[in-house]
């Protein structure tokens, strides 16, 4: 865990025992911090009524202004400060980077409310603890008596300290309560190591301990920002691992019982077969965030050789009611797009790999179109979102209700617009060929590279080209890229202006960018990045395109067609987004394909 350090010179004598907040604003005026004007002020506000916050906390409270610019001094810099005049690290706890299990183990709740304190790592030599009161030392001694471990203090907010004290050791305490209900339970797989003499019994899904634990795991992801949670059994634990910003992070490693019963609990409220562990399953939970916001969340299990893995993916609400300018569709784009889908029939399919943002920019885009004059209809495997402005159908395979069915039992309920989860096969490509060519407007995904291979792959399908040309009225190739955090990023002055202009200029786009580069701060958890940013590829069919369809088909043709009639590769529009300073050169040459 990275600390930030404040190492500064103490410029008062050394003090002892509790922090006093008039002592505090005078060492702030004495420091420079504020000034002495400030500083009267400052201690008239707080004179006038007792309080039991922490000192850090009221001063926060008051307001006081910094003297160098006249900004309130928040509590993460109030914090900084005090950790630098005692010469200890400052740490803004994140809670990700913290072995909870640890934690417990190293002091009881009591005994960390009582001096406010909070082990946040632990190594075989040492226990990092944080702590808002750096002039008490009283209890150094005894915690490393206790847990046979050097003791390095740093300083923390003391509301962190307050609420993750609270939320670490309540879900210590339910996954050793959901241990205990069950004793040795262990998972089902393929090397089952039998242990005489334990007890076989199974942790209920329902005891008290599990049902704290699965709360405690959805709220957690939804303030971490995670789109997906990851169950995955091991051998010997179980691991939880969230996906933020589309990368994995190992979040609390979990006594297999406890992850196997936190498995049935959950597949149990998604109306799924809890019993059934040999095949794989879907279903669906909706929930609500800390905000109050309903969420979809999508369950996915899948039996692997040391159990039952479940993923769910997260679905925020806010991201079907995101703008285009929302979403990362530049004007140029953006306006193209806007145009296309408001044709009156034809396709317009949205192409890209798994997890690229398909089905946010289709459910961001029909929810523009989905007025009460026209009847929106989805096909989908499975419902992404729930959306109440559309009528969505979901295949059921085991019923023999598929895509083609979908599309066949759709076109009988009079739609205006149709979206088609997917086009998988030649049916299908001819059940959404059809449909558009009897006056409906059609959406639907494909999973290709870029926009002009979209044709290609209909043609690989057995669709003719001159059913393409009378029906596709455009393609939309994306990806999506992690942008950099707007509170560290910094200039980039490493990268010369030389390099973007190569990659822009002969696009005839000027303008005075600015590229940045990702530093890292305790927002982003030192990543340097924060949310996701989408890079658009827009092809629009016209006559001079569906000629090159028609009597000249490679996809080199088709892909120097498309650059004259308007499209800025993916690659081009990754390198608008970097000159803004939006996202890191890095990142897109990682998603997109290189321009030929």
């Amino acid at each position: 865990m990275k600390v930030a350090s404040h190492h500064a010179r103490p410029k008062t004598p050394s003090h002892e025992g509790p922090l006093d907040w008039r002592r505090l604003v005078q060492w702030a005026a004495a420091d420079g911090l504020i000034t002495d004007e400030e500083a009267r002020r400052t201690i008239d506000r707080c004179a006038q009524a007792e309080s039991a916050q922490h000192p850090l906390m009221r001063l926060a409270s008051v307001s006081m202004r910094r003297a160098s610019d006249d900004k309130p001094l928040d509590i993460e810099t109030l914090t900084q400060w005090l950790a630098g005049r005692a010469g200890l690290a400052y740490l803004r706890i994140d809670p990700l980077k913290v072995d909870v299990g640890k934690v417990a183990d190293t002091m009881s709740a009591a005994y960390a409310e009582r001096h406010g304190v909070l082990p946040v790592q632990v190594t075989p030599t040492e226990v990092v603890v944080a702590t808002a009161e750096p002039f008490i030392t009283d209890w150094v001694g005894e915690v490393e008596r206790q847990s046979r471990r050097s003791v390095r203090r740093v300083v923390s907010s003391p509301g962190e300290i307050k609420r993750f004290t609270v939320e670490f050791f309540s879900l210590a305490k339910s996954v050793r309560n959901a241990q205990k209900a069950g004793a040795s339970a262990g998972s089902s797989n393929f090397e089952q190591l039998v242990e005489l003499g334990k007890s076989n019994k199974q942790i209920d899904a329902n005891d008290q301990g599990v049902v704290q634990v699965v709360d405690w795991l959805w709220q957690y992801a939804f303030d971490q920002r995670a789109s997906d949670i990851h169950l995955e059994p091991r051998r010997e634990q179980g691991v939880i691992r969230f996906r933020i910003d589309g990368v994995l992070h190992s979040v609390y490693q979990m006594p297999i019982g406890v992850m196997v019963a936190m498995t049935a609990r959950i597949k149990h409220l998604g109306r799924m077969d809890v019993v059934e562990k040999r095949r794989p399953q879907d279903g669906r939970i909706k929930t609500r965030n800390p905000r109050g916001d309903e969420i979809e969340m999508r369950l996915s299990t899948l039996p692997t050789a040391f159990g039952e893995k479940m993923v769910m993916r997260i679905f925020d609400p806010d991201n079907t009611a995101k703008d285009l300018d929302a979403l990362g569709f530049s004007a140029h784009d953006a306006e193209r797009w806007q145009t296309l889908v408001k044709r009156p029939h034809g396709i317009v399919l949205v192409t890209g790999p798994t997890g690229s943002g398909k089905t946010t920019t289709l459910y961001a885009t029909l929810k523009t179109l989905a007025t009460d004059e026209v009847n929106v209809s989805t096909v989908e495997d499975p419902i992404e979102m729930i959306e109440p402005s559309f009528n969505q159908t979901q295949v059921q395979p085991q019923l023999d209700f598929g895509f083609i069915e979908g599309l066949r039992a759709l076109m009988r309920q009079d739609p205006d617009i149709i979206m088609v989860g997917e086009i998988r096969d030649l049916k299908t490509a001819e059940m959404a060929v059809q449909a558009a060519l009897t006056g409906h407007l059609v959406f639907s995904t494909l999973h290709t590279n870029d926009a002009p291979s979209a044709i290609s792959r209909l043609m690989e399908l057995g669709v003719p080209p001159y059913l393409i040309n009378a029906t596709v009225l455009g393609v939309l190739a994306q990806r999506l890229v992690r942008s950099l955090c707007k509170q560290c990023k910094v200039p980039d002055e490493d990268m010369r202006q030389e390099m973007l202009d190569e990659v822009v200029k002969p696009w005839k786009i000027s303008g005075g960018y600015r590229p940045y580069k990702a530093v890292g701060c305790m927002d982003c958890r030192m990543t340097g990045f924060m949310g996701r940013v989408g890079l658009y590829e827009l092809l629009t069919v016209n006559e001079a395109f569906k000629d090159k369809v028609s009597n000249q088909p490679s996809i080199d043709a088709l892909r120097r067609q498309a650059v004259v009639d308007g499209m800025r590769p993916l690659r081009l529009g990754g390198a608008l987004r970097v000159a803004e300073g939006v996202t890191t050169l890095d990142e897109v040459l990682i998603a997109t394909p290189p321009i030929e």
